[in-house]
């Protein structure tokens, strides 16, 4: 198995488990363990292919529906475990999104030629899937946090495609990104890394609009 592969099996995993955190805090029933695993896990991925036109990943390749299942099942088991499941869910979606980026630019990067492309479709397949979990659990969106998240995917995407760019091996150069953005993703959970927010003044109400 190469390098690219098993970061899109990684990250369809640990978003997953992020997903089944998400309803282990809802208290939901196995059956919601399994949603939101599976949503969790293959929605930026399922986004990326329909975007660029391809066959659905996990159409193609049963095994990562498989793959979801079973963390959801482990999740459901163990969740009681973990003292902080915010807190993991939150590690855990940093290293989702450090490997799916990656495999999201690499796979746009393979349909299209074009770097503008991958950076981007490798920010969906980084983001998105974490964007449906909050969503649907009725969570703070990670976008609403005040540390860095978006950019840790297009800095993990923009890494591997200049890497591309440059003639490195792809495993090589996969491995260099996931590491530069879970570097991002990472020391603004550790530090609290985030950029000025606009503050000039609140927006009105909409009943104060005449």
């Amino acid at each position: 198995m190469n390098l690219i592969l098993l970061l899109d099996y990684a990250g369809v995993a640990v978003f997953a488990a992020t997903g089944a955190l998400a309803a282990s805090r809802k208290q939901l029933d196995i059956i919601g363990f399994l949603f939101f695993a599976g949503v969790t896990g293959m929605g930026g991925g399922t986004l990326r292919d329909l975007v660029l036109g391809l066959p659905v990943f996990w159409v193609v390749n049963p095994a990562y529906l498989i793959v979801c299942a079973v963390v959801g099942v482990v999740v459901y088991f163990s969740a009681h475990l973990v003292e902080s499941r915010f807190r993991l869910l939150l590690w855990l979606d940093a290293i989702g999104l450090s490997a799916y980026c990656v495999m999201g630019a690499a796979k746009g990067l393979g349909a299209t030629g074009s770097p503008t492309v991958a950076v981007m479709t490798g920010v969906m397949t980084g983001t998105f899937g974490g964007i449906l979990r909050d969503l649907l659990a009725g969570e703070p969106s990670v976008l609403l946090r005040p540390e860095i998240y978006i950019t840790a995917a297009l800095t993990g995407a923009a890494v591997f495609t200049l890497a591309d760019l440059a003639g490195v091996a792809a495993p090589l150069g996969a491995a260099i990104a996931c590491v530069a953005a879970f570097a991002v993703r990472g020391g603004a959970l550790k530090f609290g890394w985030a950029f000025p927010r606009y503050k000039p003044r609140p927006g009105r109400r909409p009943e104060d609009i005449v």
